[in-house]
């Protein structure tokens, strides 16, 4: 327990958490220290990239055999998180249906950067995990958006261009990085992705913490909009994803994932989309203009997750 709770405090104090913190003080002062779009769609794209070249290695080296149960797994949390978001929301706000399904878009789906976070988290206390985690990141992207944007539209009675809305998600930057980076590690495998590991390895926490920088500003900008959505909405998104993380961490638990593993899928069902869900629901409710989904998802969740929510789910994997 004093091991776990070490590590867990650990956290608090990383380059990348602090990164964060200073990013969102620096909007609260209204200092502008954001990276330009360029730079900050670089870092998105190496970050996607390459935790999708090493799943691809992993699953290379282990083959799909193991992964059949973690998979289904995940497809039933990429289903029922969304459904329990949409109707467990209205006990916190009040919102339409778009609203609301957008909400459950964004907390079926998943953040990249909390992924991120976690797996060097886990890499520098040298922690045990599945390789083909990655690959779960992957799958729980899609169900998440779409059963979103199912529940907005038909309790709304709207009608949904599909063919646009799944070209979106399956075509976004997020998805199809992911899912190519995928392949390319399993077709290049070990040897192929040693020549590239000092560019995707070892100069990774350095990267995220930029990323997170800017994540940060983006937060304490964000933070202002509560004063009209409410304090509901701050009780939603922290409430909400740790439910949702005590459900991916029960999963894991039961299909007999490592601690490390379970810690993953636990972190996975609690993170909140703020990069694939925005660009999928703009598409398909192109009317709404609520930011109530990206102030809950980005300005309170993804800070909550960064600097609670992954020692406080890591303890509980460790107890599971």
């Amino acid at each position: 327990m004093t091991n776990t709770l070490s590590i867990a405090a650990s956290n608090l104090t990383s380059v990348t958490v602090l990164a964060f913190v200073l990013g969102f003080v620096a909007a609260r002062l209204k200092s502008d220290i954001r990276i330009p779009d360029q730079v900050f769609q670089f870092i998105s794209i190496y970050l996607l990239l390459g935790i999708g070249i090493k799943g691809g290695v992993a699953i290379s080296a282990n083959g799909f055999s193991e992964m059949a149960l973690p998979i289904f797994t995940t497809i039933l949390l990429g289903i029922l998180i969304p459904v329990l978001a949409f109707f467990i929301a209205p006990i916190f706000i009040k919102s339409d249906a778009t609203t609301r399904g957008s909400l459950a878009a964004h907390y079926g789906s998943t953040s990249l950067v909390t992924f991120s976070a976690a797996l060097v988290f886990l890499e520098s206390n040298a922690i045990f995990y599945e390789g083909y985690a990655t690959a779960l990141m992957a799958i729980l992207e899609i169900p998440g958006l779409v059963v979103g944007i199912f529940l907005g539209s038909y309790f709304t009675h709207k009608k949904v261009s599909w063919g646009i809305s799944l070209k979106e998600i399956v075509l976004g930057k997020t998805v199809l990085l992911l899912i190519g980076g995928l392949l390319i590690g399993y077709a290049s495998g070990s040897v192929g992705y040693s020549k590239v590991t000092p560019f995707f390895i070892d100069i990774l926490p350095g990267i995220l913490a930029l990323f997170l920088l800017n994540l940060g500003y983006q937060a304490g900008a964000y933070i202002k909009i509560l004063r009209r959505t409410g304090f509901g909405l701050v009780f939603f998104a922290i409430l909400f994803p740790l439910l949702a993380g005590v459900l991916g961490a029960i999963g894991g638990s039961l299909i007999g994932l490592s601690k490390g593993g379970i810690f993953v899928l636990a972190i996975l069902s609690a993170s909140a989309s703020y990069i694939a869900a925005p660009a999928a629901v703009s598409v398909s409710f192109p009317e709404l203009k609520s930011s109530v989904p990206i102030t809950a998802s980005l300005g309170i969740t993804f800070p909550f997750n960064l600097i609670f929510g992954i020692p406080l789910l890591y303890s509980l994997a460790t107890f599971l």
